[in-house]
């Protein structure tokens, strides 16, 4: 690869560009979906400024209680919360936001209305910002066909009805990975340009792969079908090699190397959350849309998580997601667990 001719590209494809050329595809089309975008990709680029100085601004005092002002400062989360509300309400396409740091769903004013519901966790794995690992926003997108009065049961759908889904990780680079319901593809930040660019095209997960990811740490709470799982990870019984153990302890961190390289992400119910721990809106069903639209599956235990009907804003579910040959291995054993019974 020549990289003194790749530095001096000049038909660089930014998200901007991507998003207008998808747009083209589909002549009804008014705008309303890439302006939306636009005011998310915005959003990740505040936030990752943000993140980038976590560190500095502790250093020189400027992550302390109080400012010299005596205002409050803010931690992370609330910031990249408060910036994500508010690029959604301006871009005037949103009628429902539901944050993983508000309790209630926010309803958008009607002036500022539009068609979409926008359902996000503003800063993922936020408790591993001082120890420099990667942390990211993840969210997914809803379309009502009519905006009447919007209610909360307009985003209590199964994650299959979703537009589109995706996440960015604030991480040795900003990453943000996207998909429209027309595969999956990963934009890179390039900070002199300030611009997102196209880095991994139609990104494809393996068929199979040779990496687990779980917190073993709750193994004596377990199930019987995610115990003998990752025995069978570790001993594989047809003479195979053993797959390696991966765990980061940030989703977006840990399901992004899964999509790339392959495996499977593990986070079973067990006798502690017996539901759960991850949330359905905005971390479950748009990681699951993502690894479906990539070539993987998504299974909570019991079903397809996609086919999830959530009952509530915050409700848990276990998932397990990955290879489509790794996930119908935990598919099989669960099965089996079923017939037992």
């Amino acid at each position: 690869m020549d990289h003194s001719a790749e530095a001096h590209r000049t038909d660089l494809m930014t998200i901007t560009r991507f998003v207008l050329n998808e747009q083209s595809k589909h002549p009804e089309s008014r705008g309303d979906f890439t302006i939306l975008l636009s005011h998310i990709v915005l959003g990740c680029k505040f936030v990752c400024a943000a993140v980038n100085k976590a560190g500095l601004a502790k250093l020189i005092g400027l992550a302390g209680e109080t400012n010299v002002q005596g205002e409050e400062q803010k931690k992370l989360d609330v910031l990249s919360n408060e910036v994500f509300i508010k690029a959604l309400r301006s871009s005037g396409r949103t009628c429902i936001l539901v944050s993983e740091e508000d309790e209630d769903a926010i309803i958008v004013e009607p002036s500022k209305r539009g068609k979409y519901c926008v359902v996000f966790d503003p800063l993922d794995g936020s408790s591993n910002i001082d120890c420099g690992v990667s942390i990211g926003t993840i969210f997914g997108i809803y379309a009502l066909k009519d905006i009447h009065e919007p209610t909360i049961e307009d985003v209590l759908l199964p994650g299959k009805k979703m537009v589109a889904a995706g996440y960015c990780m604030y991480g040795s680079s900003c990453t943000l990975v996207l998909s429209t319901g027309a595969g999956v593809n990963g934009f890179t930040l390039d900070p002199s340009l300030g611009e997102f660019i196209l880095t991994h095209p139609n990104i494809k997960i393996p068929k199979k792969g040779k990496i687990y990811s779980v917190n073993e740490g709750n193994a004596k709470n377990w199930d019987g079908p995610t115990a003998t799982y990752v025995e069978n990870c570790k001993f594989p019984k047809d003479g195979s090699s053993p797959k390696s153990l991966r765990y980061i302890g940030s989703m977006v961190a840990d399901v992004h190397r899964t999509l790339l390289y392959g495996g499977i992400f593990l986070y079973p119910a067990d006798k502690k959350s017996p539901n759960g721990k991850l949330r359905v809106l905005y971390e479950v069903f748009p990681m699951s849309f993502l690894m479906e639209q990539a070539g993987g599956q998504s299974f909570t235990g019991k079903e397809r998580a996609l086919d999830l009907v959530p009952t509530k804003l915050h409700e848990r579910s276990p998932v397990f997601l990955g290879s489509y040959d790794d996930v119908e291995e935990i598919k099989a054993l669960y099965a089996a667990e079923g017939k037992k019974e």
